[in-house]
């Protein structure tokens, strides 16, 4: 059945947010922002500082992981709605790295609080020290690799990787 002369043709609703974007600090490429990175660059900066400040431990354990639509939809990103339409059709080639990306960054933070707590309780400050630095290390290369899956690439890391960065706590 052909479509008559005149007839529109049906919405792609894909084609239609990639022209949405255009001109947006969303990627009309992949769908992502890296405005959402700016949750993970609080914790990988106190991460560093705890081998001077040891005391700023308690606003490492203070964060807490955000999804990346509870980030827009709590910001003032004049982009916000747009962002957070676009993230949900998003293409599965960048998002599905992109999503486990951010988990493995999250659990990064969870496993490197934890092992840090107990340097800490240990009075152990100069492991505390190194874990903290190791964990800004690895969730900075984690922010790298986000961003590159935002502006195009389709590999995120390998647990076994994010695993050789911090170890077993």
């Amino acid at each position: 059945m052909g479509m008559s002369l005149g007839q529109e043709t049906p919405s792609d609703p894909v084609a239609e947010m990639a022209q949405r974007l255009e001109g947006t600090n969303v990627s009309s490429q992949t769908f992502l922002a890296t405005d959402y990175l700016n949750h993970f660059n609080e914790v990988v900066m106190l991460l560093g500082m705890l081998s001077d400040m040891p005391e700023m431990f308690e606003d490492v354990s203070a964060w807490a992981p955000k999804s990346y639509v509870d980030h827009f939809r709590d910001s003032s990103v004049a982009d916000r709605d747009l962002a957070i339409a676009a993230y949900e059709i998003a293409p599965a080639r960048y998002r599905r790295p992109f999503d486990d990306t951010i988990a493995q960054a999250d659990e990064v933070v969870r496993r490197s609080v934890a092992a840090i707590a107990h340097a800490l309780e240990d009075g152990d400050t100069a492991r505390a020290a190194m874990l903290g630095e190791n964990a800004s290390r690895i969730l900075q290369k984690l922010i790298d690799v986000a961003s590159g899956i935002i502006h195009g690439s389709e590999k995120g890391m390998s647990q076994a990787e994010v695993d050789a960065f911090i170890g077993e706590p």
